[in-house]
């Protein structure tokens, strides 16, 4: 029999009973769809939060503290200003003292829960790669008189001036007024968060109102030059030793993060992240594949009588198996076939918060596993039929 008859027969099989092999089809679809969109919701997410950590600056330094109550260990504005010294951190450019909180901001009839709402100076904008898209960041004259302005996330700004400009407008933020001065450039978010949902004001103005007078949540560091990076961490480490001792239990009151490393972590936990979501779409194709075995296995006990006056006529047993291997393939495949299609239309939709970046080795996968699956699942039922006698089959029914 040529491989056009074989492809013949193997059509005119699957199509005898089109509900059945549908419904075959679907489990294949599922699968097959599954594997691809979740791979790609975590490389789309694995993405987003590389994009956030690369933005943010592969040359900066995160301090936090281990202890927030100022006077015993936390951080303080006396020691930001200690890690900017150019005889002992010459390599560090500038440094940024953050108090973060959530507030709610009101604009007339309209109010927002600003996520972030920090508390910084003028050198956190370039620091951490936020530009203001329009309008001004506020000055270092601002932070020194505690002035009461606000430059606003895009986020922040589209609800509370859907149809008007921001820029000179009063909001309400805990009680008290403050003067919208800009607008910053929009982010792309990690699915996870609104990277645009923040606000930024002076320091000085988010103690007074918000926040009070405690320890400071976080110094942001930037180093001079990228490749500068390490040797700034080992300044800075050296001023907080002195500033910050350890406790008597040998633990030290903060923690230091390094871009570069954080972004390594990150992108390593990603890729695990994104394995183990393939792995768990990769059952489903394997429900798939135990779907075609009983379908094959029905079909095999439907057409004993054809099996039989096949191999009475002279057909050979690897052509009897040959058939029902390509009825199972041709099924596996067209399912393979209409779930990467699935796949590439759910793509163009964000899911739980991520926007799908399809892999394509992930297509190639899951295509060829499906045709694996066809071949392997209905490898029992084509041997089952091969293996019947014609007499015997003859006899059925």
């Amino acid at each position: 029999m040529t491989v056009a008859e074989t492809l013949r027969f193997a059509l005119r099989g699957v199509s005898a009973n089109k509900l059945r092999s549908a419904l075959t089809m679907l489990g294949i679809l599922i699968g097959v769809a599954a594997v691809i969109l979740l791979v790609a919701v975590g490389n789309g997410s694995a993405q987003a939060i590389t994009r956030r950590i690369e933005a943010l600056g592969t040359n900066t330094l995160t301090v936090t503290g281990t202890n927030r109550q100022a006077g015993t260990g936390g951080l303080t504005l006396e020691v930001a200003d200690a890690l900017l010294d150019p005889v002992l951190a010459p390599d560090v450019r500038s440094v940024s003292p953050l108090v973060t909180t959530s507030a709610v901001v009101t604009y007339q009839d309209t109010e927002h829960e600003v996520s972030q709402f920090v508390g910084t100076r003028p050198s956190w904008f370039d620091a951490s790669n936020s530009p203001v898209d329009s309008g001004a960041a506020f000055s270092a004259d601002d932070e020194a008189q505690g002035r009461r302005v606000v430059v606003l996330g895009r986020t922040v700004a589209d609800e509370l001036f859907p149809d008007a400009d921001p820029i000179g407008q009063r909001v309400t933020v805990g009680g008290a007024l403050f003067t919208v001065v800009g607008v910053l450039a929009a982010k792309s978010g990690t699915g996870f968060q609104d990277a645009n949902d923040v606000a930024v004001a002076p320091l000085r103005a988010v103690r007074e109102v918000l926040t009070g007078y405690g320890a400071l949540s976080s110094i942001l560091v930037e180093a001079a030059d990228p490749q500068q990076v390490d040797a700034a961490q080992a300044e800075i480490t050296t001023v907080l030793v002195q500033r910050l001792p350890s406790t008597r239990a040998g633990s030290t009151p903060y923690r230091i993060q390094n871009a570069a490393q954080l972004l390594q972590t990150q992108t390593e936990t990603a890729d695990t992240f994104t394995v183990l979501l393939g792995a768990v779409a990769a059952i489903s194709l394997l429900v798939g594949g135990i779907g075609i075995t009983n379908i094959m296995l029905v079909t095999v006990t439907e057409r004993t009588r054809e099996i039989g006056i096949r191999k009475a006529l002279g057909a050979r047993r690897r052509t009897v198996l040959t058939q029902f291997l390509t009825e199972a393939t041709l099924l596996s495949l067209i399912g393979g076939a209409l779930g990467v299609a699935a796949a590439l239309i759910g793509s163009r939709f964000t899911i739980v918060g991520v926007q799908p970046v399809i892999v394509p080795s992930s297509v190639v996968l899951a295509l060829g596993v499906s045709v694996a699956i066809g071949l392997f699942f209905g490898g029992l039922p084509a041997a089952r039929a091969a293996r019947l006698r014609p007499i015997d089959a003859l006899r059925y029914g």
